[in-house]
């Protein structure tokens, strides 16, 4: 009899152990289905990971778009040709009208000192520009002239202001 009583627990035993093991496995199992349900999956993960990527490059190229149009829009004035906002800095240089014999045009003496490269020591340097002149500079005024388009074959020059006229 103590073989049937064992054999009687064992068997109870085994059943309580399948039937908590059938218990746990819808446990597990609807566990795993909420998770699934509240979890994305893998692949959605992707989709929303390249959607927000999408979505940031183009916000980007919204951005830089609008900063070209604007900066179109800023260098060109209200007649189309007329430049503005955009401030180009031209050659400028002061020097001592040499000639004023030709009609608006004066020959600009530019005077400059720099160093021997082998002596070093200070050496003059003279150079005449021709520059185009509405302002009527005289012989001796010290001018300042600046950079321009090409008005004729040797002048590219201006005369923006006289700074010093000449003693008579």
């Amino acid at each position: 009899m103590a073989k049937k009583k064992e054999e009687g627990v064992e068997e109870t035993t085994e059943a309580a152990a399948e039937e908590a093991a059938v218990e746990k496995k819808p446990k597990r199992a609807a566990k795993k289905a909420d998770a699934a349900e509240n979890e994305p999956s893998v692949v959605e993960g992707v989709i929303d990971t390249v959607a927000s990527a999408a979505e940031t490059v183009a916000d980007a190229v919204v951005e830089t778009v609008a900063a070209a149009a604007e900066a179109a829009a800023g260098v060109l004035g209200a007649a189309g040709g007329e430049k503005k906002g955009i401030v180009h800095k031209r050659a400028e240089k002061v020097g001592v009208v040499a000639s004023d014999k030709m009609t608006k045009t004066v020959t600009v003496r530019v005077d400059r000192v720099v160093k021997h490269p082998t002596y070093r020591k200070y050496v003059r340097r003279r150079k005449k520009f021709m520059a185009h002149d509405e302002l009527g500079a005289k012989v001796g005024d010290k001018v300042r002239i600046i950079e321009t388009r090409p008005l004729s074959a040797r002048k590219r020059w201006r005369v923006v202001e006289i700074i010093q006229k000449a003693e008579l």
